[in-house]
C-alpha cells in the first residue's frame, strides 16, 4: 500500500513562512520612432484619368520620403481602392466620377526630419497627412530596465515585511509576470505609442515653414508578482 505524497503548501509553514509581493515600475522615457499616415486622393471623369492620377501622385509622395534616406525606418503601402460615384438624379445608374484613394504609413526615426516631411507632404495636391503616433521599438532597451525596476522593488517589499517581523528573506521561490498564472492582463499603453493625432490638409502656399514637433514621452509599465521564504518571525 502506497501513500500519496503530501501536497505542496503555496502558503508556507510556521517554520517556513512565505511572502508574496507585487513589484511595479513606471518609467517616462523619450520615443523612438514616430509614424505618419498618408492618404493619397485623385478623381476622374473615368477610371483611367482616375487611376493615372493616383498612380502619379502616388509616386511622387514615395519619392519625396524615399529621398530622406536612413531616417526613414520602414515605408508600407496599405489599402487601395478605385471607386465610382453615382448621380443622384435620374432613372438610370449613371457613374459621375471615379474617386481614387491609396494609404501609405511611414515610420521614422529622426524627428527633425519627420517635422520637414510631413509639411512637405501635406503641401501635395490632394494629400492627407495623419499622426503622428510616437512609440517605442518592442527591443526598447527602457522595457527591460522597467522590468528590472519592478524585480528590486519586488524584493524590498518583501524585505521590508520580512523586517517588520523581525525576520530576513531566505529564498525566492517563485517569480511571475502579472498575468502568467491565468490572471487578468493588466491594460497596457495602446500599441505603437498611440498618444497622439493630428491631421493636416493642404497648404495655404508652397514652401511652408517645417512643423516644429515636439516628441510625446512614453510610458513604460512593469510589474511582477513574487514568492519569498523568510526566516521564522520574532511575533
Amino acid at each position: 500500500m502506497t501513500s500519496d505524497a503530501a501536497p505542496a503548501q503555496p502558503y508556507g509553514t510556521p517554520e517556513v513562512p512565505r511572502v508574496a509581493v507585487r513589484g511595479e515600475a513606471r518609467l517616462e522615457v523619450d520615443p523612438e520612432i514616430a509614424r505618419i499616415g498618408i492618404s493619397v486622393s485623385a478623381r476622374g471623369t473615368d477610371r483611367r484619368t482616375a487611376l493615372e492620377d493616383l498612380t502619379r501622385r502616388n509616386n511622387t509622395v514615395l519619392d519625396l520620403i524615399k529621398s530622406y534616406g536612413d531616417p526613414v525606418e520602414k515605408l508600407e503601402t496599405g489599402a487601395f481602392s478605385i471607386t465610382p460615384e453615382l448621380t443622384r438624379h435620374g432613372r438610370g445608374e449613371r457613374i459621375r466620377a471615379y474617386h481614387g484613394r491609396v494609404h501609405i504609413t511611414a515610420e521614422l526615426n529622426d524627428f527633425t526630419a519627420l517635422g520637414e516631411l510631413t509639411t512637405r507632404i501635406a503641401d501635395l495636391d490632394l494629400t492627407r497627412v495623419d499622426g503622428p503616433w510616437w512609440a517605442l521599438r518592442p527591443d526598447s532597451p527602457a522595457h527591460g530596465q522597467a522590468r528590472r525596476q519592478a524585480v528590486l522593488e519586488a524584493v524590498q517589499r518583501a524585505r521590508e515585511y520580512a523586517e517588520a517581523l523581525g525576520a530576513r528573506l531566505a529564498a525566492l521561490v517563485e517569480l511571475a509576470d502579472l498575468g502568467a498564472e491565468n490572471a487578468t492582463p493588466v491594460a497596457m499603453a495602446a500599441p505603437g505609442g498611440m498618444l497622439r493625432s493630428m491631421a493636416y490638409g493642404a497648404a495655404e502656399e508652397a514652401g511652408a515653414p517645417p512643423l516644429d514637433l515636439e516628441p510625446q514621452r512614453q510610458t513604460v509599465y512593469a510589474q511582477v508578482n513574487a514568492r519569498f521564504t523568510m526566516t521564522p518571525p520574532q511575533l
